[in-house]
């Protein structure tokens, strides 16, 4: 009240000053609004009337006092509840008089529950503090792990948060294990115990991820985790931490702190673990395209080798084949070492394939497909050896008739060749004359030999003629 004008006092050399009532009341009231400005008053409300102008008029009081107070209807439209008689709020506003009946009021601007306000004042406050310091930002938000082999849920023992926490992650991904830190999640002791909590998990790491769960609540039940010791050790824990408290329409800190929220503690279940019916389907999709795949890779096999034995039907071996006896069993051998690899390479993949599916693979059409492979190697076995056994056969046909025109077999049967010195055949006796060299061949072996006689028509006329 660093300007208030006092106007009642005599001036000097003057008489007294008279004021008229309303006067009085108008300067009284300037000295309120001047002196006090803007107060925030807390107190029990009564006396509430509403009437058809859209004010609002009421008392507050408290146990030895009362104050009268006009919240008008520009201002009580903002209001974010229906005030009623008993109710404790906090209003915000200026001290004025009502100069028709001298009797002084609080010209409500603001008014809000007791309790609520403040604890929403710092809620903003503590929001607005850590998201200047970064604890919010979303670079530092970790990912969640996909298939989590432990999950640490951080919430009362005895609420309904654990149990809808414990159904969800039965019922959608019942192979994760679950560790229970158990904390209080209301009162004075709930945000120490949650702090000690977090960094117990993160201490002994055993959990892959942690759910901070709880169900809902007002304001004040869910204080504990708009704690700042709560906020700091979400975020120094080594491990990724998913809030789950109150309802949808519930903010903590703990939500903005947390590297992800959900809605609900149940929200949060369904959040850090797969739904095992989904993986499934994933699952039986990926055995139907593995299995489809197998099937046309032995299709395509069946087709080649198919080809393959046609080609080997249509070859003539001929004499190639006498030539060619070396390189045909060389190809024999990749054709037989090439299919039992294939063989090998299918059953491997088919083996590998099982082994990823169980408990879950497509058993029987396996069984199918490792039949029908062996059968198929079996018929390929067959073919190859009975193509094997004919051509054997075509072989030693045309050596029997290579042996059967062959001149030594000729020799064999006690014929000889005999031919003169310089190797000419000779056919007719007459062709030689007495004491020449001849040379016999016989089947085994040459004879020398010098013709002592010739006989013969030709012979004949000859001897007679010496």
């Amino acid at each position: 009240m660093s300007s208030v004008e006092f106007t009642g006092f005599e001036a000097a050399g003057s008489g007294p000053t008279v004021f008229t009532v309303t006067r009085l009341n108008r300067e009284v009231r300037g000295l309120l609004e001047r002196g006090l400005g803007v107060v925030w008053v807390e107190g029990e409300l009564s006396n509430l009337s509403q009437p058809a102008s859209g004010h609002w008029y009421f008392s507050l009081k408290d146990r030895d006092a009362q104050v009268r107070c006009a919240m008008f209807r520009m201002r009580n439209a903002a209001v974010g509840f229906a005030p009623k008689a008993g109710q404790q709020v906090l209003a915000r506003g200026r001290v004025s008089l009502y100069e028709p009946r001298g009797d002084y009021q609080l010209i409500v601007e603001h008014l809000e529950e007791a309790g609520i306000g403040a604890l929403q004042r710092e809620f903003e406050r503590l929001k607005a503090k850590l998201a200047a310091e970064g604890l919010f930002a979303r670079e530092a938000k970790r990912a969640l792990p996909r298939f989590p082999r432990r999950i640490g849920v951080v919430t009362s023992p005895t609420g309904a948060a654990i149990r809808d926490v414990l159904n969800i992650l039965a019922r959608r991904f019942p192979p994760a294990a679950v560790r229970l830190y158990p904390v209080p999640v209301q009162g004075a002791a709930a945000a120490p115990a949650i702090v000690e909590a977090l960094r117990l998990a993160s201490q002994r790491a055993d959990c892959d991820v942690l759910v901070l769960a709880r169900g809902g609540g007002s304001l004040e039940d869910l204080w504990a985790f708009n704690d700042e010791g709560v906020a700091r050790a979400i975020r120094a824990c080594a491990i990724p931490v998913v809030s789950g408290v109150g309802h949808e329409i519930d903010f903590t800190i703990a939500d903005f702190a947390a590297d992800a929220r959900a809605p609900t503690p149940s929200g949060a279940a369904e959040l850090v673990v797969p739904d095992r019916r989904a993986l499934l389907e994933a699952l039986a999709r990926t055995a139907g395209r593995i299995s489809a795949t197998v099937r046309r890779d032995l299709r395509a096999a069946l087709a080649r080798f198919e080809a393959a034995n046609a080609r080997l039907k249509q070859a003539h071996p001929g004499l190639r084949l006498v030539h060619q006896a070396q390189r045909l069993d060389d190809l024999e051998q990749r054709l037989a070492l090439a299919m039992r690899g294939t063989l090998h390479v299918a059953r491997h993949r088919l083996a590998s394939t099982e082994t990823r599916l169980v408990p879950h693979s497509p058993q029987r059409l396996t069984q199918e497909l490792r039949a029908r492979i062996e059968a198929l190697a079996a018929r390929l076995e067959r073919q190859m050896s009975a193509e094997l056994s004919r051509l054997e056969h075509r072989m030693n046909l045309a050596e029997r008739t290579l042996q059967t025109a062959s001149p030594l077999a000729t020799l064999a049967r006690g014929f000889a060749i005999v031919t003169r010195a310089d190797g000419t055949v000779l056919r007719d006796a007459a062709a030689v004359a007495p004491g020449e060299q001849i040379e016999a061949r016989l089947a085994s072996g040459r004879l020398r030999a010098s013709v002592t006689a010739a006989s013969g028509p030709g012979a004949q006329e000859r001897t007679r003629g010496q």
